[in-house]
């Protein structure tokens, strides 16, 4: 046996080991210019800056511990399913707490856009969780009906009804209508 060979065999090929770390820099880069579209989103769907924080957090720590489960693909997709996934159970959680009491309000008077802001935000509070995410992906992120439909695993029809009933509640709430209701037997 050659001297040295022994040690030579045990270690992994050099070439092999700079492609891991480079493919390791490529998902952390990507994940971190992906932050902001990650705030924006969590922000709108929780809509309390606090929390949409710890979602996004949640999300990075999620993200980075399963590195390994990534297989390529698009990265902004798998993040937005593992936030969506978060809040989903965040909200699971909340609904088997007892409410707490809400604060008053006590903020000062808006006027203008600053109202017509509040109106929208109302209304988008009032929309069911499904076509909130849904509408807000497609507004705020520019996502395809392709792409929500994978990050929310349902089929690219179902998208399109959330997305023109969302559209719907949201016109009519603005325009002071009550909502139409559809009766489902």
């Amino acid at each position: 046996m050659i001297p040295g060979a022994a040690a030579v065999a045990e270690t992994p090929p050099r070439g092999r080991q700079v492609r891991a770390n480079r493919a390791m820099n490529d998902f952390r880069d990507g994940v971190e210019e992906l932050i902001p579209a990650l705030r924006r989103y969590a922000r709108a769907l929780a809509r309390d800056a606090d929390i949409a924080d710890d979602l996004v957090q949640d999300t990075l720590v999620r993200a980075l511990r399963s590195e390994k489960l990534f297989h390529g693909g698009d990265l902004r997709s798998w993040l937005y399913t593992i936030l969506t996934n978060l809040n989903r159970n965040r909200r699971r959680a909340l609904a088997r707490r007892p409410p707490l009491l809400p604060l008053n309000d006590t903020g000062a008077d808006a006027s203008g856009t600053e109202a017509e802001g509040g109106d929208i935000a109302r209304a988008l509070a009032t929309l069911v969780e499904e076509q909130r995410a849904v509408l807000l992906l497609v507004v705020l992120e520019g996502l395809s009906y392709r792409e929500i439909a994978d990050i929310q695993r349902v089929p690219i029809g179902t998208v399109m009804s959330r997305l023109a009933r969302a559209r719907a509640h949201i016109r009519a709430t603005l325009a002071g209508e009550r909502p139409m209701l559809k009766r489902v037997k």
